[in-house]
């Protein structure tokens, strides 16, 4: 795959999305973290999204050029209408006030409404570790895993996240799909001509399948049978009913720029672990995850991301491939 220079695909990306109706601010964000996904080795959540965002953006499925209404109704409760704009503005834009509501109070809830694709749901509560708070993130996307025994397609892949400080070292994040493959990770396997794992979908008529395009047209199925159903249901109450977006079952494709905005939901729970442990809390944690680490054949979830990135900074540059490369150059 050609090498690419940081700087000249986030420009490249920028420059996209700003031919697409996208606005400065909110380009420069989306492609922020969709090049942060690519240095993280998750091309899932990456530039392969730019020529969907475009075409969305260009039909006005999503709002380029949204900004996000951000309001404290309560002293522990943040929310931010994204007004049918890209999420990653209004997690800029209520993340900040989430954390301050947090460090005054002890925990806060961050909910959004009217958005559009998570992206690395991992990445604002790693954000918000780095400030020395703990933090949840839930968030739905529209219907395409079947609950638990059933064939019909009721909830997103549905992530969950979590991330915490540490003492001299980045932020434990732990960030988990509900199915057992994304959704995005079932395109590319389509693109490839790649078989999916068995287990992970069924077709249209509800029969297992390795077929991806098949799979897309199916429903794909949740990790850990009724245990990823369970939690699927958890995460689209807390990121679509909490926050008063469309359910799954009620959201546009985020694929396709036919159809209405899908005013998509998330959800934060941010803590602050002064509030309750003081300051030992990242000691402890320390103490937990050493005695993990000196465990022949063990990791810490997020160890590959973080050396994936440091080495896309280290070489100043990330790993496309190459007909994503010729597709981006022609929008």
């Amino acid at each position: 795959m050609p090498a690419i220079s940081l700087t000249e695909a986030h420009n490249l990306g920028e420059k996209i999305l700003m031919a697409h109706s996208v606005g400065q601010r909110n380009a420069t964000l989306t492609i922020a973290s969709l090049l942060r996904a690519e240095m993280e080795g998750l091309p899932s959540h990456g530039f392969s999204r730019i020529p969907y965002y475009a075409a969305q953006s260009a039909a006005g499925k999503v709002d380029g050029h949204a900004v996000p209404q951000v309001e404290r109704p309560r002293p522990g409760v943040v929310t931010v209408d994204a007004r049918c704009g890209f999420a990653f503005s209004a997690f800029a834009d209520g993340l900040p006030v989430a954390a301050l509501a947090a460090k005054e109070s002890g925990v806060a809830l961050l909910a959004v409404r009217n958005s559009h694709h998570a992206g690395v749901l991992g990445f604002p509560v790693a954000d918000l570790a780095e400030q020395g708070l703990v933090a949840l993130g839930f968030a739905n996307s529209p219907a395409s895993l079947a609950p638990y025994g059933g064939t019909k397609v009721t909830f997103g892949t549905n992530p969950l996240a979590m991330a915490c400080p540490r003492k001299n070292a980045p932020p434990l994040v732990i960030d988990l799909s509900m199915g057992l493959l994304a959704r995005g990770k079932i395109l590319q396997a389509a693109k490839k001509g790649e078989l999916i794992p068995e287990g992970a979908a069924v077709d249209a008529q509800g029969n297992p399948t390795r077929d991806p395009a098949k799979a897309f047209n199916g429903a794909l199925l949740p990790f850990g049978g009724p245990k990823g159903y369970a939690l699927a249901l958890m995460v689209e109450i807390m990121s679509a009913a909490l926050t008063g977006a469309t359910l799954a079952i009620e959201a546009s494709s985020l694929f396709t720029a036919d159809g209405p905005a899908p005013r998509l939901g998330q959800s934060f729970l941010v803590m602050d672990p002064a509030a309750t442990a003081g300051a030992s809390f990242v000691d402890r944690v320390e103490h937990l995850l050493t005695f993990i680490t000196d465990q022949p054949g063990t990791r810490l979830p997020g160890d590959r991301r973080i050396g994936q990135s440091q080495q896309a900074r280290q070489s100043n540059s990330i790993d496309l491939p190459e007909e994503l490369l010729a597709e981006l150059h022609s929008l």
